[in-house]
């Protein structure tokens, strides 16, 4: 475990208690969990190779059982120790091949992430069992955080406010500068500040590439005048942030700042909205609406935002066609978007945290129009 940034730590034994309540429910006596991503929720091990069975009864943690291969023997001990371990190179395979032998009956695999191939080896492994298709269930314990989760985007918004205010204090943000450099002095910059890594790839865009919702940044020169959309995240012990800020070099033109006023008058409404019981389509309406009403809807071309947690795009999805509604806990972006092609282009970003009375904030950096001199 890294640095402690004043939560507690993780109670992976209480998550997986959660999991076999959903077990239960959905009918099934184990869980195949072979996601990564949901065995570090599940367990906290970080290993690229693993396997788990979680079991909904007969004394589960005495039967649930991690798998990893021979490279991860003594990190398996020190980060699982409260969980048997297997060490098998083939680890699916095995924990598999242990749920026969332990005559488990049904047991539910992640249909949503095991290739064909993967359920066919399966199959031929599993004497005894019936597997059955269980998806998203644990993705559906890890929309809503726990203290320990949001401390930990808390300080990962942290090292990104941190590091763009310390770029602009810099002179970072300047004409002549290439979209790349100011990246790479932007992640750099997010290590310094506590990051341990960047949450993606860094989005600068100057200028016309603005317009680009997800442009990769180029040895495009900065200017005077141009619009510079900067889109970035660090990560903070496997939990990621994510904000957008967009900037002027410049006195702006009129349009510019017509513009802006319109995406951050669609972002104030998009948080305002964030609240426990309301559709995840009702969301991202409150926000579309006020472009749409401005003429420009056609030029918001991306959902209105995503979860967000250990990976930077998880459950649940701000958009048109978003299903279910918000949990108080649920860590989102609301990000809209105006991009006029050839021209340029408006996106402002912020990670929240669902609450009654309303959201937490946790990108602090202000989101008036910084006109960099």
């Amino acid at each position: 475990m890294s640095a402690d940034h004043g939560a507690r730590r993780p109670d992976h034994g209480a998550r997986r208690a959660a999991l076999r309540d959903l077990l239960v429910e959905n009918r099934v006596d184990a869980l195949l969990v072979t996601d990564l991503v949901n065995i570090r929720y599940l367990t906290g091990f970080t290993g690229s190779n693993a396997a788990l069975l979680v079991y909904a009864w007969d004394t589960p943690e005495a039967r649930t059982v991690i798998c990893t291969d021979g490279r991860y023997i003594t990190q398996v001990g020190e980060q699982v120790p409260d969980l048997r371990a297997e060490i098998a190179r083939a680890s699916a395979r095995r924990i598999v091949e242990l749920a026969g032998e332990w005559q488990t009956g049904r047991v539910g695999f992640e249909s949503h992430v095991v290739t064909v191939d993967q359920h066919r080896g399966f199959v031929d492994q599993a004497t005894g069992l019936e597997l059955v298709a269980a998806p998203g269930l644990v993705e559906q314990l890890r929309m809503v955080k726990d203290d320990y989760e949001v401390d930990r985007l808390r300080a990962a918004c942290a090292a990104a406010d941190a590091a763009l205010a310390a770029l602009l204090e810099r002179g970072g943000i300047r004409p002549g500068r290439t979209e790349r450099q100011v990246a790479r002095d932007l992640e750099w910059l997010m290590f310094e500040h506590g990051g341990q890594a960047v949450a993606f790839e860094t989005i600068v865009a100057a200028g016309a590439n603005s317009a680009v919702p997800h442009h990769r940044p180029t040895d495009a020169v900065l200017a005077a005048g141009d619009f510079v959309k900067l889109d970035f995240g660090a990560v903070v012990d496997g939990y990621h942030s994510d904000m957008t800020r967009t900037l002027v070099l410049g006195e702006p033109d009129d349009w510019q700042r017509e513009v802006y006023d319109l995406v951050r008058e669609s972002q104030r409404a998009g948080r305002k909205a964030l609240k426990p019981g309301v559709g995840c389509a009702e969301v991202d309406a409150a926000a579309r609406g006020v472009i749409d009403a401005a003429g420009h809807g056609e030029l918001f071309v991306h959902g209105l935002g995503h979860g967000v947690g250990l990976q930077i795009h998880e459950a649940p999805g701000l958009a048109k066609t978003g299903t279910g509604t918000l949990l108080g806990g649920v860590a989102v972006t609301v990000e809209p978007g105006v991009y006029f092609p050839g021209r340029g282009g408006v996106r402002i970003e912020d990670t929240l945290v669902v609450r009654e009375g309303g959201p937490e904030l946790l990108t602090l950096t202000s989101k008036d129009l910084t006109v960099v001199d």
